[in-house]
């Protein structure tokens, strides 16, 4: 990829050139091939493998160095291999074939992974059962010896395997909590013996005793400080609580103190009974008598969820709170860590960012709180959540009505491989790309949006912010546009971009109290 840098110390800009591969680009092609040293000549591996290949590393030689397998993951997502190579013959065997009609989710390393027990048998997790669970192979044969786990939630990371034992991260496992809450668990390989070991509500983090009969458990909320408790780890009882973190509220009364955290809150989804989870962020000083806007922060990027989960000292949002504003965070559809169902709503479809939960969330908690004008909704985000950002006021603008979209991936096609490859699939005839990209779509802009992108962005090429902006013009849309000089990815994060950001708000949304208390019945 190319860009220039306009700011140098010899005045005249400079061409910077580094390698960005983009979706559809040629790739180089990585296959195992195999010769006998001895004899100086070539083994061939029989049949037709590692075609189209994204990834193909080693993975593992036996003791008697008679085979070798391989992970293989194809280009598109849709495909992981962990093929076994006679080394004596070049015969090879799958024996484990992972296939999607959406995608793997290989990227974040607790998915799709392999742990070797010992020279036949290893751990894999996969969502083959719409869950991510882990599993054991006989990696001879590719029998699954048995599911290690299994139930409606998933395996989030596994911390060790030891003595005959598994012990890992679980999310959703506890059901009247926040799905996203991990717990700590231990189980048996061959899946008896399951137990998990912390209880509390909230994020979990457990230290383990040198002796492993003791475990000392921290856990905490965006509204509740850390709790510390030490815990048995043969059934995971409670032997006490160490420490119980407080809030010092001074003179402030106790509501007010509860204004200075952010409020979980939980409503249905686009399909009226998935629980979908967010947290708002009030102002110090909010008076139920006044009418305020809200502005949404927003990243919905399918790799992970993004709502913070567990406590912060420190406040955030409070340039926006303080000015008036009542800001939420949302993780909606087609984010991971909920079921494979949840999350293949992004699959070719990342303009849904989980828009019609979002909506849904913030029309409940408006019924909820009458305080907050639901005629005057914005949003804003950056990366992933600049591409959100713009997205909903092309097709979402009866609801949103600001956008501040940073350093956003306007077109899927602009951006770097891996990422956008994982989601959209591989850049073939047909419209998926085109109808998921804001540059295609920009004339359908209705609202007040303001672009903003750092001329050394390399991170998500600069250039598509500038096509979406041609685009714009071509359509005869009013927008605002701000580069920023010398900075990267991130540019809206820079103390002059802020500034312009809060005043655009300001200036299209206004404060608090600013235009009549809506009635009852437009939260609806």
């Amino acid at each position: 990829m190319k860009i220039v840098q306009a700011l140098t110390d010899n005045l005249q800009p400079e061409l910077i050139t580094y390698p960005y591969a983009k979706p559809g680009d040629e790739l180089p092609s990585q296959r195992p091939r195999l010769f006998n040293v001895a004899e100086g000549k070539e083994i061939p591996i029989e049949g037709e493998w590692f075609a189209d290949p994204w990834d193909v590393r080693l993975e593992q030689i036996s003791e008697d160095n008679n085979s070798a397998w391989f992970y293989y993951n194809q280009r598109g997502h849709q495909r992981i291999q962990l093929v076994k190579i006679d080394l004596a013959t070049g015969k090879a065997t799958a024996t484990i074939d992972e296939t999607s009609k959406t995608f793997l989710h290989y990227s974040d390393g607790a998915k799709y992974s392999l742990r070797w027990l010992d020279e036949t048998t290893a751990l894999w997790t996969s969502e083959r059962s719409g869950w991510n669970h882990l599993y054991r192979i006989n990696m001879v044969t590719g029998e699954v010896l048995n599911a290690v786990t299994e139930g409606d939630w998933n395996i989030k990371r596994i911390e060790e395997v030891r003595d005959g034992q598994v012990w890992f991260y679980a999310v959703g496992i506890v059901t009247d909590q926040d799905p996203y809450h991990e717990h700590f668990c231990r189980v048996n390989i061959d899946g008896t013996n399951f137990v998990r070991l912390t209880d509390g509500d909230g994020m979990h983090e457990v230290t383990l005793s040198p002796n492993r009969e003791y475990l000392l458990d921290r856990y905490s909320r965006v509204d509740l400080p850390p709790v510390h408790e030490l815990r048995q780890t043969d059934n995971g009882s409670l032997v006490c609580e160490i420490e119980r973190a407080e809030i010092s509220s001074g003179d402030l009364s106790k509501d007010a103190v509860a204004r200075l955290l952010p409020q979980r809150f939980v409503a249905p989804g686009r399909d009226g009974t998935t629980p979908i989870w967010g947290i708002v962020h009030w102002p110090a000083d909010f008076d139920s008598a006044k009418s305020y806007p809200v502005i949404e922060s927003i990243y919905a990027g399918p790799h992970s969820y993004h709502v913070p989960k567990t406590f912060r000292s420190n406040r955030s949002f409070t340039d926006f709170t303080s000015a008036g504003f009542v800001v939420v965070q949302i993780d909606g559809m087609g984010t991971a860590w909920r079921s494979k169902a949840f999350h293949d709503v992004c699959y070719r479809n990342l303009r849904d960012a989980g828009f019609p939960d979002r909506v849904a969330w913030i029309k409940a908690l408006g019924a909820e709180n009458p305080a907050l004008d639901l005629k005057r909704v914005g949003i804003f985000g950056g990366s992933a959540g600049g591409q959100n950002a713009m997205a909903a006021l092309l097709w979402h603008n009866d609801f949103y009505k600001v956008a501040v979209a940073d350093c956003g991936c306007h077109d899927n096609r602009m951006d770097k491989v891996w990422w956008n490859e994982q989601w959209m699939g591989t850049v073939e005839p047909g419209n998926h790309y085109v109808e998921n990209s804001n540059m295609e779509n920009a004339h359908l802009l209705q609202g007040n949006l303001m672009l903003v992108v750092g001329e050394l962005d390399r991170n998500v090429d600069p250039a598509t912010t500038i096509q979406v902006t041609a685009k714009l013009i071509a359509a005869d849309k009013d927008f605002d546009l701000l580069l920023v000089p010398g900075a990267g990815h991130g540019a809206c994060e820079t103390p002059y971009a802020r500034k312009r950001r809060m005043e655009f708000f300001k200036r299209h949304l206004g404060g608090a109290d600013v235009g009549p208390r809506p009635v009852e019945n437009d939260n609806q």
